[in-house]
């Protein structure tokens, strides 16, 4: 990963979600990118912590959205991987996330998987 594109998206990511522009933030992903989370489970009652697809991850930070209208994202490293980016933030409520993001050829994000401090 090019070290200009790596700065570019966590910043740019981290600003599209304190901004709380929704096609910003899923501008930087495929269509039918593939997004898991514990907090999907709990928040889109998807058992598999897992959505498939713009249109279903879109309904499922929407409605975070709505739940934690102060949300606020706090950058504190980040990493490069071969195609992947690993951010690593202070999230909803202060709480620690590292967040995996896989690339296609298009510096489009193909799959996201999201970690939490328990």
């Amino acid at each position: 990963m090019d070290k200009a594109f790596v700065e570019y998206f966590a910043a740019d990511w981290i600003d599209s979600w304190n901004a709380h522009d929704l096609d910003r933030i899923l501008s930087h992903y495929s269509d039918q990118f593939e997004m898991s989370s514990p907090v999907i489970i709990q928040v889109a009652g998807e058992p598999t912590g897992t959505l498939q697809g713009k249109l279903a991850v879109r309904a499922y930070w929407k409605k975070a959205l709505e739940l934690i209208p102060d949300l606020h994202f706090e950058l504190l490293q980040v990493l490069a991987g071969v195609n992947s980016i690993t951010v690593h933030y202070k999230g909803a409520r202060g709480r620690l996330v590292a967040e995996v993001f896989h690339f296609g050829p298009d510096q489009k994000v193909t799959k996201a998987f999201a970690h939490y401090v328990l």
